[in-house]
């Protein structure tokens, strides 16, 4: 059982093990665009990792702005074809195969995961605390990358592989029209996931004392 999986169970002790398992899991957690349509656990069990992930999340303020919509099946397959179409309106005919071709591997996928922010509750903050009304939209960003890391974890460790994909605003209307999600929601992300069917490709790093400093 992985670190998230005791955590969605009954409650487990703090051991060393589980320790090793959080950092095997933020060590594998990958991009992975070589997915298919197999189950890989229950839709239940989609929705209690998702609602687990939105539940725990924190957020400035504790304002839990984030707004999920968990897209399965014949509602999968549909926002990849508008996706596509969209696209086709933009991207030039003679150039369009590989777009083509990405959006043919997202909707090979199990499901995809639409992240959104309520503006009604950052706009609510901005009128509350008004010293940090520049802060509040940065913040809900932050917040919803926290929430996009968790979720993607959680169904890697799940057995999914996912990628994170940024089509908004393009598609924005078409999906707010196709699912009646709220005008007031941001779209942020779109994340397809399914049984991965390709490994990730190799990962490289910067140093990490370019990076990190520590003072002692």
């Amino acid at each position: 059982m992985g670190f998230f999986t005791k955590l969605f169970g009954e409650e487990q002790p703090k051991t060393t093990e589980a320790k090793k398992d959080f950092y095997e899991v933020v060590e594998q957690r990958r991009s992975i665009y070589g997915i298919n349509k197999e189950r890989v656990v229950s839709d239940e069990r989609i929705q209690e990792v998702v609602d687990f992930a939105v539940k725990h999340t924190p957020s400035a303020f504790n304002s839990q702005s984030a707004r999920v919509v968990v897209l399965l099946g014949q509602h999968h397959d549909k926002l990849w074809d508008l996706t596509t179409e969209t696209l086709r309106t933009i991207v030039p005919a003679d150039n369009f195969a590989p777009t083509q071709e990405k959006m043919t591997a997202f909707g090979n996928g199990y499901g995809t995961v639409l992240f959104f922010e309520d503006q009604r509750v950052v706009e609510g903050l901005q009128e509350q605390f008004p010293a940090y009304q520049e802060n509040f939209p940065v913040w809900s960003q932050q917040s919803s990358g926290m929430l996009q890391y968790v979720v993607w974890t959680a169904l890697e460790v799940e057995g999914f592989g996912a990628t994170l994909q940024h089509y908004n605003p393009i598609i924005d209307d078409e999906v707010k029209a196709e699912w009646g999600i709220p005008f007031e929601w941001k779209l942020i992300a779109q994340m397809p996931f399914g049984k991965p069917v390709a490994p990730a490709g190799e990962k490289t790093f910067s140093p990490l004392e370019d990076r990190v400093k520590y003072f002692k």
